[in-house]
């Protein structure tokens, strides 16, 4: 006989709740700060052959949003996907590894951005968690495909493989359509889906014990 001990999950596990408040006290940064310090300006990610592009702007770019009450949407979105998913990877995975998956999938959603705005051409920064939250998103949709979640306007629950793959035909459809007045990083949103994608699949594995 062995010893088994059970956990409550936190409902509002310490990663998700940090990354929420950092990009909340960020975005009231940008709104009350941004004429004078150019904040946005400085942490936004540049195309890398400009001259306002730094490295450093691959991370600060995922911690700003649109900075005005006009895009209240854009920093909402984001920081509801982030609790409503994140947290149950948190609980799942432990507050070091959703950190890194969370930054990786932040990471490779500017790479991705960066690549296709050089050969595609574009010289708008970009600024969001967005690619971030797609990553987590793709991955509570592998890792639980069948959880019925509700989608408004959509009258009747649907699956989260079934949303996950939903909103990824949006962003390929966005990215390449190149739809007029669209200011949309679908690109961005498609490299943080990507990593998230590759990073779960290695870690899942590598880990055959754990089936959820």
């Amino acid at each position: 006989m062995s010893n088994v001990r059970f956990t409550r999950p936190d409902r509002f596990p310490p990663i998700v709740k940090n990354l929420i408040i950092l990009n909340v006290l960020a975005w009231i940064a940008q709104l009350s700060l941004d004429s004078q310090y150019n904040i946005t300006w400085k942490g936004a990610l540049w195309p890398f052959n400009t001259p306002d592009f730094k490295p450093y702007q691959i991370f600060t770019s995922m911690f700003l949003h649109a900075p005005s009450f006009q895009n209240f949407f854009h920093i909402l979105f984001n920081m509801f996907a982030l609790f409503m998913f994140g947290r149950v990877l948190e609980n799942v995975w432990g507050p070091k590894k959703f950190l890194f998956f969370y930054l990786a999938c932040g990471v490779g959603a500017a790479v991705a951005h960066l690549l296709m705005q050089h050969f595609m051409g574009g010289g708008v920064p970009a600024v969001g968690a967005s690619g971030a939250v797609m990553g987590i998103m793709v991955a509570f949709g592998y890792l639980f495909p069948n959880t019925e979640l509700m989608i408004v306007p959509i009258p009747v629950p649907v699956k989260a493989k079934w949303v996950v793959i939903g909103y990824i035909l949006l962003d390929l459809f966005g990215g390449f359509g190149k739809i007029a007045g669209d200011n949309v990083a679908h690109f961005a949103h498609l490299g943080g889906a990507l990593t998230g994608f590759i990073i779960v699949l290695i870690w899942n594995k590598t880990n055959r014990k754990t089936l959820y």
